[in-house]
């Protein structure tokens, strides 16, 4: 999930504790695992500092080793410890329990967007995307902050408040998830001309209601992207993967590696220019306003020398911009 709704979640969760007796009776605990739940809620998202070094050590790396088993561990006694110094060692447990809890829903949330996790790592190093929640989910964030108004108005005790926004938040994903379930496999009987090994993936965007679809051939390096709005499906592109030498090049730069270590929806195409080629590698999963601004990017000369590239999320007019594709800003 995005930072905010982290954030917002980490106050919950400290509304949520007074469930426990002895973090209701304590002021003290109350603060600390206030602190814990917050700190806890954002801190497998401190790799975002990878960022400072370079986009691809950051994307390669993002919600990888911060999110893995141990690294829960890591954070909630790191964090314990720094909040205990407000309350006695003799409840201790009750904020490495609460911080914990923290920690871990954090990465489960993250499990059910797009991009994923490591978070079985070091035992499965493979991603794990369940797509079935948005990155922003404006139901999940304005639920909290009205839950979170209420409490603090005094509208009602954040014991009966908390544990009435998680049933229905625990409902809510189990209604997303069976939606995405249904809408998939009404998809697959409503294709005419739907082979045995082709593959229809859905991807969820911040509207409830509307989730892209990608179709991916049996046999086919081509993939056709679709929409589902307003209770009706269409075919809105069809991308044709392409393949050349310097798409071939491309694969060694460290940029590409970063992108194609993270999705197996990326299409490639080479494009001609006067003082060589361009690659643009394409992650198919983020259609948005008709652009897929999720990408990886490799420049070379007609020797196939490599001459820039970039990876991330950009609009068409800033990728012009950054890369200097023209060739008099070369």
């Amino acid at each position: 999930m995005d930072t905010a709704t982290h954030a917002a979640v980490g106050v919950g969760l400290a509304g949520l504790s007074h469930i426990d007796p002895v973090v209701a009776a304590d002021p003290k605990l109350a603060v600390a695992v206030f602190i814990g739940t917050v700190a806890g809620s954002q801190a497998p998202d401190l790799d975002t500092l990878l960022r400072l070094k370079s986009n691809a050590l950051y994307i390669r790396h993002h919600r990888g080793i911060s999110h893995s088993i141990p690294a829960i561990v890591l954070w909630t006694i790191l964090i314990s410890c720094a909040a205990a110094a407000i309350t006695d060692t003799e409840y201790l447990g009750h904020l490495l329990l609460w911080t914990f809890i923290a920690v871990c829903i954090h990465v489960w949330q993250d499990l059910f967007n797009a991009y994923g996790t490591q978070a079985l790592a070091p035992f499965y190093r493979r991603w794990i995307a369940w797509n079935i929640i948005h990155i922003f989910d404006p139901f999940i964030f304005t639920a909290h902050l009205v839950t979170i108004l209420l409490w603090i108005l005094h509208v009602q005790p954040p014991q009966i408040l908390f544990t009435c926004l998680y049933i229905i938040i625990v409902c809510y994903y189990i209604w997303r998830t069976a939606a995405r379930a249904c809408l998939k496999h009404k998809l697959l009987r409503s294709d005419p001309d739907l082979k045995p090994q082709d593959r229809y993936d859905l991807f969820p965007t911040y509207k409830i209601g509307v989730w892209n679809v990608i179709k991916t051939r049996a046999g086919e390096a081509s993939f056709r992207i679709g929409e589902w709005k307003k209770r009706r499906f269409i075919w809105v592109d069809e991308l044709r993967c392409q393949r050349h030498p310097a798409i071939e090049a491309s694969k060694e730069l460290e940029d590409v590696q970063a992108l194609l270590n993270l999705t197996d929806f990326a299409c490639p195409k080479c494009i001609e220019h006067d003082w060589g080629y361009e690659v643009r590698w394409t992650d198919i999963r983020y259609l948005h306003r008709k652009q897929y601004p999720f990408v990886a990017i490799a420049l070379f000369d007609h020797e196939l020398q490599p001459l820039n590239s970039y990876v991330g999320w950009l609009s068409d007019e800033k990728l012009e911009k950054k890369l200097r594709l023209k060739p008099q800003e070369r």
